[in-house]
């Protein structure tokens, strides 16, 4: 077995980044590869892109020796002096919902061009089971090199939490499954330099299921309280209080929360790279999908409470002003992929609303063919008939929002804790917020 010294990791995002650092701080001589041009420029700026690195950090791995290049080809002689190479590359899905693998396939043809005997290969995208021994192996193997014999081919998943940089830590558990035991063992001795805990299974596929399998479970059980948000709306019922009264139970029961939607690169992707795989085996896998479709489902119903909250001060959407507090994918990131405001905020347009938003993360945002800029908070709640909260930034004003915002629709219980006007916050899954009694003393 090689000494493994020589790490080059492609992809220098969420996953990608984090991990070249870590192996860096390692001691290992580490490349970080990237396809965009201005990517690469802002990393050896010393500038990172994304929440979890602070610049600090990113600063002294450059002076460590932290090597960053762009995946043209001057890369070629970078990939083939490595002994390690990672891909961390996105994983999306098209229009119709079907994998989209075009990356993972790019990735796997730059490694291809320059692919020597004796290197290791490891996969970390998140993905259907069987795509690191088909589609991504046969690309591999199109220069004559095979997978077990003349190098080593193994899926380690990430388990990324943007926006947390505890999931990138030594202390979260891997997985990594080989095409050969002796793939296996490599992998995880590379992956143990920098992490504690690294759990060899038996396969790829294995690994790749029970990654796809941990989204698909979270999906799955944000489907089922989105569900019993909208049930709990119809029975004049709080789901925020019945969620904190079923927590109570110390075993057994495990808290998931309503929203707006689901965002982010994982959650409302994963659930169809596993459906479709399913259907290659003739299984038709209704249970994931539903659940997927649920929370699809949940951006129109945020613009159905626009309308009802609206209609009781007797104005319709087309024609208010609508204010959008937060729309990156999940709260105290800058990370808007996939973000459900986007939904919410084209269903307004269509509507006829003029629509504004908030985020201290996210200075432009797209919604389908609408391109906003970020209005200052005090300049949206002024200027707005309604401001419908969408992700609850920590660091967005909260007692302002409900002491000046005249009509708020509150998809994340932001309200809690907060003094409110009657019939002033309608909230998705309890309906309208109460005021509280006058305090004494």
């Amino acid at each position: 077995m090689t000494s493994d010294t020589r790490i080059a990791v492609i992809g220098q995002g969420y996953v990608g980044l984090p991990l070249a650092i870590a192996f860096v701080e390692a001691g290992l001589d580490v490349a970080g590869v990237d396809r965009s041009a201005s990517r690469v420029a802002e990393l050896l700026a010393g500038r990172s892109p994304i929440d979890d690195v602070e610049d600090d950090r990113l600063r002294a791995a450059l002076d460590r020796g932290f090597r960053v290049v762009e995946a043209d080809h001057a890369v070629d002689a970078v990939l083939g002096a490595a002994d390690v190479l990672f891909v961390c590359v996105p994983t999306p899905i098209t229009e119709s919902k079907d994998p989209d693998l075009g990356p993972v396939r790019e990735a796997a043809a730059l490694i291809g061009r320059s692919l020597r005997a004796g290197q290791l290969v490891i996969l970390q995208s998140t993905t259907f089971p069987g795509t690191t021994t088909g589609p991504f192996r046969s690309v591999l193997e199109a220069g004559g090199l095979r997978a077990g014999t003349d190098f080593d081919l193994a899926f380690a998943p990430e388990r990324v939490n943007p926006g947390d940089p505890r999931s990138a830590s030594r202390e979260v558990p891997r997985l990594v499954g080989g095409t050969t035991t002796r793939a296996t063992a490599r992998a995880g001795a590379v992956l143990r330099q920098i992490n504690d805990h690294v759990i060899e299974v038996s396969s790829p596929d294995a690994a790749e299921m029970a990654k796809i399998f941990e989204n698909v479970f979270r999906n799955v059980n944000i489907a089922l309280v989105n569900q019993l948000a909208l049930l709990s709306e119809r029975m004049g019922l709080d789901v925020w209080e019945v969620i904190d009264a079923a927590a109570t139970k110390p075993f057994g029961f495990m808290r998931f929360l309503p929203g707006p939607g689901v965002g982010g690169h994982c959650i409302p992707v994963d659930p169809y790279y596993l459906s479709w795989r399913a259907r290659e085996f003739d299984f038709v896998d209704r249970f994931v999908e539903l659940a997927g479709d649920i929370n699809l489902t949940m951006p129109r119903h945020v613009v159905d409470l626009v309308a009802t909250a609206l209609n009781e001060r007797g104005r319709a959407v087309r024609g208010s002003r609508i204010g959008v507090l937060g729309v990156a994918f999940k709260p105290n990131v800058q990370d808007a992929r996939n973000s459900p405001a986007a939904a919410v905020i084209e269903g307004l347009l269509e509507r006829g609303g003029d629509v504004s938003y908030h985020d201290p993360f996210v200075p432009a945002f797209r919604a389908g063919a609408a391109e906003l800029a970020s209005r200052p908070l005090d300049e949206l709640i002024a200027g707005s008939d309604v401001l419908v909260v969408v992700t609850p930034h920590r660091t967005i004003d909260w007692e302002r929002v409900f002491r000046d915002g005249d009509l708020i629709v509150d998809c994340t219980n932001s309200v809690r804790g907060h003094d409110v006007r009657d019939r002033q916050v309608l909230r998705l899954g309890a309906g309208w917020a109460m005021p509280q009694p006058a305090r004494v003393g």
